[in-house]
Parts: C-alpha cells; structure tokens; sequence
C-alpha cells in the first residue's frame, strides 16, 4: 500500500487530502483544500494564496491517476464543488447527504450532488458500509462527531485493508475525544494512522481542557492497543505553533511502542510549514 498525503495543514493549506495506491485501485480521500479566511485579524498571506494554488493543482494531478474518491463530509477544505470535474466517469464514495448532517452541511451536500448528477461513473452513500474490490477492503465507520459535539456535524471515519496493511483516516475528529471516534480505530488495528489532531488553537474558546486531556489519553491508548507504525497528527492540530508541548505525552507512547508520531509533511519526506500559524509572522517579514 503506497500513502502520500497531497494536501495537509502541515504542507501550508487547510486539508487532509491523501492519495491511496493499492494492488487494485488507486484512492484520493478528500479531495479538497481551503485557507483560514482570518487568523490574527488578518486574512491570507500571499504565501498561503500561492500554495493554495500549488495544492490545488496537486489534487488534479493525483485525481486523473484516481479510481475512486471517497468524501467524508462536506467542509470545504475537504470538497470543492466549483471542481467537480475531477470526478468524471469516476466512482464517488459520500457521506450520506442526508440522515446524521448539520443544515449546514445538508444543504452543502445537495448542492455539491445537484452539480455530481450525470458526471461520475457511480455514487454511493458510505456511511458504515463496507466495499470489496479484489484483495482491497474499504470500511466506513457509521457517523461521528466532526468535534465533540453535533454542532459542526458528522463524519465518516475510513479504514482501506490490503496485501495484509490497513490505514485509518479519521476526518474531523479534532482529537478524538470521544469513544465513538475512537472505537472504530480500536477495531480496524490500523498499521497506519492519520489523524485529525486536538483542536488547541481554539483551545479555552471552542476547544476545552477536558476535550484535550481526552484526546492525549485515547491516542495514548490507540497506540498502546494497535501499535501503528506510523502515527499521523495534523489538520486542526497544526494551526498552533505550540502544538508539540501538548503532544509530548503522545510522542513518549510512541517511542516506548515503536510508532512513528508524524506530520503528514513529515510523511511525505518534506519539512513542515505551518503557513496559517505562521501568518501574523508572514506579515510582519513583507
């Protein structure tokens, strides 16, 4: 199984856009990417406006090698619907657009599936189902929360099983903090591990202490239980720069364990650049 993440916080852009390659299809997971439209009081850099060209022209490369996408909800760092093309006489794995949804979202989805109709090869909705295609196994977890709360609406965690590999990728979990996010990982005993990490830029103002100490603690227990190899932490988790103080407890497990606590910068062989955390600094140096 080849793994390569497209798109990341890490890499200067909000997404989690990965690309999958498996003895019998190729998988791009998310296939979108988006820029925080305000942080510091200041809006995007032309740093982060630049990579998020660079990105999104990324996510076209790695589409044409795709044979099937998969899209956990409807953010859009995580779709773009203006892009739909990308999807042509494809297969289109959906977060039901319908049933475990925010308005928000709902009226997302409906729009992004108005624009899908009579474009992709096949739509399915995925949620807790589970696809064969040869020796490639694709399991949906049913709905969790994207967060700790119903707030922001659900997503679907994803877990690809092949020659003997499984990776989990979680979506929005923003820890996790909570059981029904963490179970399914317990239960998929994943050999690779991408993570939507603690939500601590916000953290005393949408994120609370207790939600932390939650998702340290789970981790912790994910690998202590599963032992991944790897270990990835981004998305929500880099947009602060003092990410690694809270994740320090998690990187100890690791090492005591064997796994790998990356970035997906990381993962990809590339040094981080955390362009949105780093944006009052990109001003202050034009």
């Amino acid at each position: 199984m080849e793994i390569y993440p497209v798109a990341f916080d890490s890499l200067g852009t909000r997404s989690m856009c990965t690309w999958v390659e498996t003895e019998d299809m190729s998988i791009l997971i998310d296939p979108g990417v988006a820029l925080g439209p305000r942080r510091y009081g200041l809006p995007p850099h032309k740093s982060e406006l630049e990579r998020l060209e660079e990105h999104i022209q990324e996510i076209r490369k790695f589409a044409i090698e795709s044979d099937v996408f998969i899209i956990t909800h409807y953010h859009y760092d995580h779709h773009i619907p203006e892009m739909v093309d990308i999807f042509k006489d494809r297969d289109v794995l959906i977060k039901h657009p319908a049933e475990k949804i925010n308005k928000s979202q709902r009226v997302r989805a409906a729009f992004f599936l108005e624009r899908l109709k009579n474009l992709a090869d096949h739509v399915k909705y995925a949620d807790g189902e589970e696809i064969r295609c040869g020796k490639t196994t694709i399991r949906f977890s049913d709905p969790v929360y994207h967060g700790t709360n119903p707030k922001l609406g659900y997503v679907i965690e994803i877990s690809i099983t092949s020659q003997g590999e499984t990776l989990v990728f979680t979506s929005d979990v923003e820890g996790p903090s909570l059981k029904p996010q963490v179970n399914f990982i317990l239960q998929e005993k994943p050999d690779y591990l991408i993570v939507d990490g603690p939500m601590t830029y916000m953290l005393g103002y949408r994120y609370s202490s207790t939600s932390l100490e939650a998702s340290v603690q789970n981790l912790i227990e994910i690998i202590n239980t599963t032992a991944p190899s790897v270990m990835v932490l981004d998305h929500h988790l880099v947009r602060d720069l003092g990410f690694e103080k809270h994740i320090f407890p998690i990187r100890t497990a690791g090492e005591e364990q064997g796994v790998r606590v990356l970035t997906a910068a990381e993962l990809a062989g590339k040094k981080p650049d955390f362009l949105e955390a780093r944006r009052k600094e990109l001003y202050d140096k034009s």
